[in-house]
């Protein structure tokens, strides 16, 4: 019998049938939700009934018979993000969305700054490293509180002329923290500085309005909370940025010719390409709906009373050292490490029993971890679908372990 979440906000009715729609459920404890999570049965038999529609029409001609759903995914996904339908682009990584729009920012110049958040996303500080060396500019990072939550007052103070880009990681992969995204907005909107936000761990976790964010791009992977396919993710970029970018390279669909004459699409679709996984994106779109339909604030308050609940239960092991921060609401990641066990040997120990979590090392957040002097973590990372039993079930194992 499937226990009820201490004060959740979703009935056991609407729980059971939420896992019911769930095929993978049945295969082990699923606690990678932050990696990737389990794709419904609604987005699965859309992938599969267009694969066939492919199959018996061809990959063209299929693409132009659901154009309209199409259309509707970016409809769904503004009204997701409080953004408009034109402010919506659909990528095929969170990486490619981020690598888009930043190669089509104005090049760094010499003495040129960006600021970013502590727990940046590795493969986004990487790019900014890169082209920051390229041009003799820096990556600074912003003061953090003693939770380890930015310090929007501290970043206010770092402000001046030669500041290019304000970046933040919302919520970090290493961990349970939920950064004060709205308060980083208005500090940059008053300085006048581009805003990205990196909302992987966020989108389909917590509500998202992109209005209060004061962000000018905010980029997700679709597979994460949202529930979506590998090879699919979202872009929002302000329409008012978008004269801003130029993309680093273009196609027919995002810049065609006429009149011997190229113009750029005046939407974020001038980041999307005419070649794209048109099957995974209808499978998006069913993952996005069910979001829509459900209430992200009612799901992601399910995942972060499971994982209190988690971290009140691995408190009580001796051995177990957790690693989550923040003072204040925390997301559904709960991190940490037994002693005595790497957190990529331990992942695998788990996985061999059925029980699915993730394993972070330093390259994926590599501020805060050498901050925090931290070669790795185990991640344990809940969804809805989790229920109390899943947390009982990690923790014998881990017990079990020592």
């Amino acid at each position: 019998m499937i226990k009820p979440v201490i004060n959740s906000v979703i009935s056991v009715e609407q729980l059971a049938q939420l896992r019911m729609q769930t095929p993978g459920l049945d295969q082990g404890t699923h606690l990678n939700h932050a990696g990737a999570s389990l794709l419904p049965r609604a987005a699965l038999q859309a992938i599969h009934a267009h694969l066939d529609l492919e199959a018996q029409v061809g990959p063209m001609e299929a693409a132009l018979l659901v154009a309209d759903r199409l259309q509707s995914l970016r409809e769904d996904a503004a009204a997701l993000i409080n953004a408009s339908s034109d402010e919506i682009a659909l990528m095929s990584s969170g990486s490619s969305a981020f690598g888009s729009v930043f190669a089509a920012m104005p090049q760094l110049r010499p003495g040129d700054r960006i600021l970013t958040g502590r727990q940046e996303w590795g493969g986004n500080l990487a790019n900014y490293q890169r082209a920051a060396q390229r041009a003799g500019a820096t990556v600074e990072t912003i003061p953090s509180q003693a939770d380890g939550s930015v310090d929007a007052n501290a970043l206010a103070q770092m402000i001046d002329k030669h500041v290019r880009l304000i970046s933040l990681t919302w919520l970090p992969a290493n961990g349970g923290l939920i950064n004060d995204a709205v308060a980083v907005g208005r500090v940059a909107a008053a300085a006048g500085v581009p805003y990205i936000i990196d909302a992987g761990q966020a989108l389909g976790q917590i509500p998202v309005d992109v209005k209060a964010l004061q962000c000018d791009v905010l980029k997700s992977a679709g597979r994460k909370h949202l529930r979506g396919p590998r090879g699919t993710a979202l872009l929002y970029v302000r329409k008012s940025f978008l004269d801003k970018l130029e993309p680093a390279w273009v196609d027919v669909s995002s810049a065609p010719i006429a009149a011997n004459e190229t113009h750029l699409r005046n939407d974020a679709r001038r980041f999307e390409t005419s070649e794209a996984a048109v099957a995974l994106q209808l499978g998006l779109a069913e993952s996005v709906r069910l979001a829509l339909n459900t209430g992200v604030a009612q799901l992601g308050a399910v995942s972060a009373a499971l994982a209190a609940t988690c971290r009140q239960r691995l408190a009580t092991i001796p051995a177990i050292c957790l690693h989550d921060q923040g003072d204040g609401a925390r997301s559904g990641i709960v991190s940490f490490n037994l002693q005595g066990h790497d957190a990529m040997s331990l992942k695998n120990k788990l996985a061999r029993q059925r029980i699915y979590i993730g394993a972070n090392g330093v390259p994926y957040t590599p501020l805060d971890m050498q901050a925090r002097v931290l070669h790795s973590i185990a991640r344990a990372s809940f969804s809805y679908l989790n229920t109390e039993d899943d947390v009982e079930i990690l923790a014998r194992a881990l017990e079990a372990m020592i």
